[in-house]
């Protein structure tokens, strides 16, 4: 029999010996059962399963994540669902305090902090996105996935009744975006393929629209990611819905790598008005007026950010650092264009202390001293 508290491990696959392994052992102290949905894996996925043990299924794919997933889910046998990419890591600080959660918080639904690298080798907690998602649910609650692409779990009227919170001392670590992967393109054409056979169903989810932004984003195609994120948010605002943040995230955060600081200022106080306790949002106008030369008003800007910083706010996309050592480097450059080479030493010598390897910092401290 099962105990009240059995994790099983839910996964889909196909073609993942480059992570699987590694996703796989970091799970080893902290689940019962491991179910894995194959769906058409040609290398050594299956092989790796094996070895932990895992439990295999085969799934013919139907151009849906959210089916394959609730085929996982329909063969867990655990009291609680654990889901996770095999591009993702599993690290857990304290495993007793992780155990207690599930046994003695009366909730069917918790949040897993996310940590989502950025760049080169190695992976860096400084180079990251933060974020908090909804991956470990209580089974036979009838709690299933939607979306044939970059699928959800149906949890709105779970989280509207207060039943999640974080888990504590536990973290997923996701290296899927960084520079080195060899398949972040073909994946690219893969999802646009499929994003856009979602954007022909009428009345399709303005989503939709956001996430081919994302898309174009990551595919450094910049005009075409601004151009989709601004139909996304005209047909949440068509609704009568406030376009959620990561909306104007994307869109201020095109506008500041195209250089377009004009096409951001007065917009992005909009943005803020929505979202006020948005750092990013805040460090994205800081640097706005730090290219317009508006130094002293970018300096207030950027200590908002690092007062915002030191808050636990949920439910946003955060970079690492817009609250800390970036906010402190870019006071560090307003301070130098004043010429008030103390505090811009004090404002690097503050951005080395949280980010060591920040070569920036580094040789700007040198010029001063």
């Amino acid at each position: 029999m099962q105990k009240d508290f059995s994790v099983s491990l839910c996964m889909i696959v196909r073609n993942e010996e480059e992570w699987l392994e590694r996703c796989l052992t970091s799970v080893q102290r902290v689940v019962d059962e491991v179910v894995i949905v194959d769906t058409g894996s040609t290398d050594k996925t299956k092989e790796i399963c094996r070895r932990y043990p895992a439990k295999v299924y085969d799934f013919a794919w139907t151009e849906s994540f959210a089916e394959a997933r609730n085929f996982s889910i329909e063969r867990a046998s655990g009291e609680w669902i654990l889901w996770l990419d095999a591009d993702e890591e599993l690290r857990v600080e304290n495993i007793q305090e992780f155990r207690k959660a599930l046994q003695s918080v009366e909730k069917n639904l918790f949040l897993l902090p996310l940590v989502n690298y950025y760049g080169k080798l190695p992976a860096d907690l400084n180079r990251a996105y933060l974020f908090a998602s909804h991956r470990l649910f209580r089974n036979h609650k009838g709690i299933k996935f939607i979306g044939n692409i970059h699928e959800y779990l149906d949890v709105d009227e779970i989280r509207k009744a207060g039943q999640a919170e974080i888990m504590p001392s536990t973290t997923i670590h996701h290296y899927g975006y960084m520079d080195y992967v060899t398949e972040a393109k073909e994946k690219n054409k893969r999802n646009l393929f499929m994003l856009e056979k979602e954007r022909k169903h009428p009345e399709y989810s303005p989503w939709i629209d956001y996430h081919i932004a994302s898309e174009y984003y990551r595919a450094k195609n910049y005009e075409e990611a601004f151009n989709q994120v601004n139909l996304s948010i005209g047909r949440f605002l068509g609704r009568k819905q406030i376009p959620p943040s990561l909306l104007y995230k994307l869109k201020y955060d095109i506008l500041i790598t195209l250089g377009s600081f004009e096409g951001a200022w007065p917009g992005i106080e909009k943005a803020i008005a929505l979202y006020p306790e948005y750092v990013d949002l805040h460090f994205y106008k800081g640097l706005i007026f730090f290219a317009r030369e508006m130094f002293a008003e970018a300096i207030l800007v950027f200590k908002h950010c690092l007062e915002l910083g030191k808050k636990q706010v949920q439910g946003y996309l955060t970079l690492v650092g817009c609250g800390g050592y970036q906010a402190w480097y870019f006071m560090g450059r307003c301070y130098e264009k004043l010429g008030n080479r103390k505090e811009a030493a004090n404002a690097y010598t503050q951005t080395v202390s949280q980010y060591p390897d920040h070569k920036e910092a580094q040789q700007r401290l040198l010029t001063l001293s």
